[in-house]
Order: structure tokens, then C-alpha cells, then sequence
């Protein structure tokens, strides 16, 4: 049974890097000694252990070891021996390229299936959905697919943001991207602001946490939903 806490952010704004997420994060990782962090993403282009020692310092507030798949000879006995996972957030076609090059995709699928505990934010909620082509960030590296790892049946836009109306920037908006991607594409988007995550368990996919989402979906106008509100619809 899949078990999924797929977050908008690791860190909302004035606060500290998950503290928002751990009360959450002690239900979805009980039990659990020893957690596998992928810092693929790099954020900011922090090195790897950098960016493990950021993770660890908020899990050990709830008493949970982090180790960096980096750590190990084979990144694909590291998943298969995981208790949980958690892929961190940065640059998502970094992170899509390594997980490929490491030839450890299909390993995460069935690791994910087979339900083990899985966190992603930012990024590593993008790679959960069926592609990772309505990300926000710079394609500064060119993955083997688009194709991310398929665990819900519809793609992330994390760190939504509405369109303002009095704003002098002439980009295109969040909304207008996706539109754009439904111009080619059939496949729903969520939009999540921060604050928000999806947990998902076996094929029931949640809103949580204290903001709405918007919805876009090919040929309909955007929505909202609200907490609490399952995606079956979807």
C-alpha cells in the first residue's frame, strides 16, 4: 500500500527547514530508525552531504537518523533496504537526470509500491507525479524522459502562486503555463500553495494542510478545493 506525504515546500516562509511538517512527519515515519535522504536536487547547488546535514538537523528533533543515498556504493541496495525515503527539494530535472543516470527509477517505483514511507517537497513531489513537465524550475539538465516516477495519476505545480492583479511583471502566470501544458497534454495539475501537501495512501489521494489547491484540468476552467478534500474526482 503506497503511503506518500507529497509537500508544496520544505520550509515555509519565517520558519525553519520541515518544522512545520514534523508533527505530521512522526505519524508518517513511525516506527522508523533510520531514514534515506536523496539530495539529488541540490538545491542552490549545495553539495550533497551539505544538504544531508540540513535534513538531519530537523529529523533529529523527532529522533529520526538521516543518511544521504551518496553515502553508499550502490544507491539501488540503499533503496531497496530503505525504512523510509525522502527526496528533498532544489532543481527537479537535476534531480530526474541523476535518478536516471543512477538507474535507480525503476527501483524507487517499486520501493514506493511496495509502501514503504515516501516524503518528497519541491521537487521531490514533482518526481511522484506522471511527469515532471509543470515544474517551475530551469531545464539546466536534460533527463533520459520526462517521465517522472508515476506513484498518483496527475502532475505537481508546487509553490502555486495566483495570478496579482496589479503586478507590472509581463511574464506568463503559474495558470497561464498550464494552460499551455493542456494545449499538449490531457494529464490534471494540482496547484500547491505552501503550507499544503497531498498524503496519499494506496489510491487515496488527500489535501492537506491550511490552504486550498487549484485545480486545472484540460478543456476546464481552474478551481479550488479545499482541505481535507479527496482527489478522486481526478
Amino acid at each position: 500500500m503506497k503511503k506518500l506525504l507529497l509537500a508544496s515546500t520544505s520550509t515555509i516562509h519565517g520558519g525553519d527547514f520541515l518544522d512545520y511538517l514534523l508533527p505530521y512527519l512522526t505519524t508518517h515515519f513511525k516506527d522508523i530508525e533510520k531514514l534515506l535522504f536523496i539530495p539529488y536536487a541540490r538545491p542552490g547547488g549545495i553539495s550533497y552531504t551539505s544538504y544531508t546535514a540540513v535534513a538531519q538537523k530537523a529529523f533529529t528533533q523527532i529522533g529520526i537518523k538521516v543518511t544521504g543515498i551518496h553515502e553508499y556504493d550502490s544507491p539501488k541496495t540503499a533503496i531497496e533496504n530503505a525504512q523510509g525515503i525522502y527526496v528533498g527539494g532544489g532543481n527537479t530535472f537535476v534531480l530526474l537526470q541523476e535518478i536516471y543516470k543512477q538507474g535507480i527509477y525503476h527501483t524507487l517505483q517499486h520501493k514506493i509500491a511496495s509502501g514503504t514511507p515516501y516524503l518528497g517537497t519541491s521537487a521531490g513531489s514533482n518526481i511522484a507525479g506522471k511527469t515532471i513537465a509543470t515544474t517551475n524550475d530551469m531545464p539546466i539538465m536534460y533527463p533520459e524522459s520526462f517521465n517522472a516516477l508515476q506513484c498518483i495519476p496527475l502532475n505537481i505545480n508546487p509553490h502555486y502562486l495566483d495570478p496579482i492583479p496589479t503586478s507590472t511583471h509581463m511574464g506568463e502566470t503559474r495558470a497561464t503555463r498550464i494552460k499551455e501544458f493542456h494545449t499538449y497534454h490531457a494529464i490534471p495539475v494540482i496547484g500547491l500553495r505552501e503550507g499544503s501537501w497531498l498524503m496519499v495512501q494506496d489510491d487515496t489521494i488527500t489535501l492537506q494542510g491550511d490552504q486550498s489547491a487549484r485545480v486545472f484540468e484540460q478543456n476546464k476552467a481552474p478551481y479550488e478545493i479545499q482541505s481535507n478534500t479527496k482527489l478522486e474526482f481526478l
